[in-house]
């Protein structure tokens, strides 16, 4: 059974984040304090997925002081979907925010978002451009709907999902980071929430595909900027981040692809992704070992 610490009511607002962490020690309380101080943000909800670094340690202090602030710590780790749907629970306000562990909005952040959300009909999620602490934009900002078949045979073409800025202020596209994503509380209440079947990967592919399924509009705020440090918690375990994100691959193809595909294709796709994820390994071990020696 998970640890719920919470501490007082909400403040006004119309934002409730979802934040979930895994051994996110060394980002998370700028994370949470960046968040506390946005206007929008009514409140804050940390998911704790079984950390075993300091990362509940450092957010107590935080949790004691803040009545916006809620504490959800688990010791095991069901993933990242089922995290997300556990935040989310019991929700009463408007608005439903995701934001990874490593990313560090402004204060204006979500503001911003709200105002380009009252120029979208049928709005159902937005996101915003994600930069590395180098300013470099993350290729995962604006993406096509994947194709298995092309991830695992076109090499190059894998950057194809990726969308260039159109140099608009609100942009649609298929699918968002999820990294950060903002919708209407309704609008995930309708679809069901993330797909708990995913462990890692994919799952915010999934959820943009079944928001557009639903109607709803995906945007990227291509004037609103967010730092992202990314993967800060997946390079302590690169082989499990490997595998489940292949495994993730599988169950997003299963569900979108599958019943277009003929049989003898699927079973020629299933090889090539396990052949795929041995080679990954592969090369996350070699890389591994070089880099033990060098030390």
């Amino acid at each position: 059974m998970s640890q719920d610490t919470h501490a007082g009511t909400h403040a006004p607002g119309c934002i409730r984040v979802v934040v979930v962490s895994h051994c996110n020690a060394t980002t998370i309380v700028e994370c949470v304090q960046r968040l506390l101080t946005a206007r929008a943000v009514a409140e804050v909800v940390v998911v704790d997925n079984g950390s075993d670094d300091d990362t509940v340690a450092r957010l107590l202090p935080l949790v004691e002081r803040e009545p916006r602030l809620r504490l959800l710590a688990d010791p095991d780790n069901p993933g990242f979907a089922s995290a997300c749907n556990a935040g989310a629970l019991g929700c009463a306000l408007d608005w439903l925010a995701f934001v990874n562990p490593d990313a560090y909005v402004e204060a204006d952040t979500f503001a911003r978002l709200l105002a380009h959300a009252r120029d979208v009909p049928g709005v159902g999620m937005l996101g915003c451009v994600l930069v590395d602490a180098d300013g470099v934009e993350d290729g995962a900002v604006r993406r096509r709907d994947p194709s298995l078949r092309t991830l695992l045979f076109a090499g190059a073409a894998r950057d194809s999902l990726h969308v260039a800025s159109d140099g608009s202020a609100l942009q649609q596209v298929d699918a968002i980071s999820g990294a950060l994503m903002l919708l209407p509380l309704d609008v995930f209440v309708r679809i069901g929430g993330f797909d708990a079947g995913y462990r890692l990967h994919a799952e915010d592919l999934d959820l943009c595909r079944r928001v557009r399924a639903a109607g709803c509009t995906v945007a990227v705020a291509n004037d609103v900027c967010v730092t992202h440090l990314r993967g800060v918690s997946s390079r302590r375990r690169p082989l499990w981040v490997e595998f489940h994100k292949h495994r993730g691959m599988w169950r997003y193809f299963k569900k979108f692809e599958a019943a277009k595909t003929a049989l003898p294709m699927r079973g020629i796709l299933w090889c090539a992704l396990w052949a795929h994820v041995a080679l990954a390994m592969a090369r996350v071990w070699w890389r591994a070992r070089r880099l033990s020696g060098n030390g």
